[in-house]
């Protein structure tokens, strides 16, 4: 409950997470049909980096400042357009000032028939996320345990749908309720795509999680992780993971674009890396490095 996310906005792990989502956001308009994006840790949809709690940290400017300024292969453009071009449209003078969270960005790429379902536990984050989105009548906001919601809101009735797990990270068994949320949420809903967000730091249980991840009967995961400097002599975030649950067969090559692209821009010091692999299905790595 004492999580602010607003410390932490535009950093390099929202990066890695917001531009994975909008591939994901995109693949599934492939088809004409309307689907769901579940966001479970919603958040307060927008922040504004211009304020004291973003400004303290700074974190967003070895982030998503990074790589507005980057130049960016072609190809690794044209992946990144969704996501950049949303905060653009936020930015309409320029600069970086408003920085989108999940439920915020997803809407933003929605077609008329796409859905967002958003859960925010905390009182304060849940009414500004609310008062955002008021009057949306493709939004449904939640005053809700995001975990409570991988039981209870799945399936969509939209049948499609992704659902994204981004908790705080506060307790330590939250590696243990991500894996066990999977789970359930699966047996309910095993058509959806799903989106775990992990943060990597020294002394993590990220091998354990991987296992209890892959003892599951869950035939594809793929996995995709970036870290930005070493872990060296540090016990903050130094990294983070995702893991794609039933992920589009077009991802596998746009990470192995993505990723390296990610860590060059992003790097804090010569040890930052990425790999991509997967945990279930298809056992051919998409880049280690």
């Amino acid at each position: 409950m004492n999580y602010r996310h607003i410390y932490h906005a535009g950093n390099f792990a929202d990066v890695l997470k917001h531009v994975v989502l909008t591939r994901l956001i995109r693949y599934m308009q492939k088809k004409d049909g309307g689907f769901r994006v579940l966001d479970t840790h919603a958040g307060i949809g927008l922040y504004d980096l211009s304020l004291e709690e973003a400004q303290k940290t700074g974190e967003w400017l070895d982030g998503i400042g990074k790589l507005m300024e980057a130049d960016l292969d072609p190809q690794v453009s044209e992946l990144l357009e969704p996501y950049l071009s949303a905060i653009r449209e936020l930015n309409p003078q320029g600069g970086i000032r408003f920085y989108p969270g999940s439920p915020k960005l997803a809407r933003m790429l929605f077609r008329p028939q796409d859905r967002l379902s958003a859960m925010e536990l905390h009182p304060e984050d849940y009414v500004r996320l609310h008062r955002l989105f008021e009057g949306d009548h493709h939004a449904r906001i939640t005053e809700l345990d995001g975990w409570l919601a991988l039981g209870a809101h799945l399936p969509p009735k939209e049948k499609r749908g992704i659902v994204l797990v981004d908790p705080p990270f506060e307790e330590e068994d939250e590696y243990q309720r991500l894996a066990e949320g999977l789970e359930k949420a699966y047996r309910r809903f095993p058509g959806g795509t799903y989106c775990l967000w992990y943060p990597l730091k020294k002394g993590a249980p990220i091998k354990e999680f991987h296992e209890r991840l892959q003892a599951l009967d869950i035939p594809k995961m793929l996995c995709a992780e970036l870290a930005v400097r070493s872990d060296r002599g540090i016990t903050g975030l130094t990294g983070s993971g995702l893991v794609i649950v039933n992920p589009p067969f077009t991802l596998k090559d746009e990470l192995h674009q993505l990723l390296p692209a990610l860590k060059d821009h992003l790097a804090q010091d010569r040890f930052a890396s990425h790999r991509a692999f997967w945990l279930r299905g298809e056992n051919k790595a998409v880049n280690d490095d």
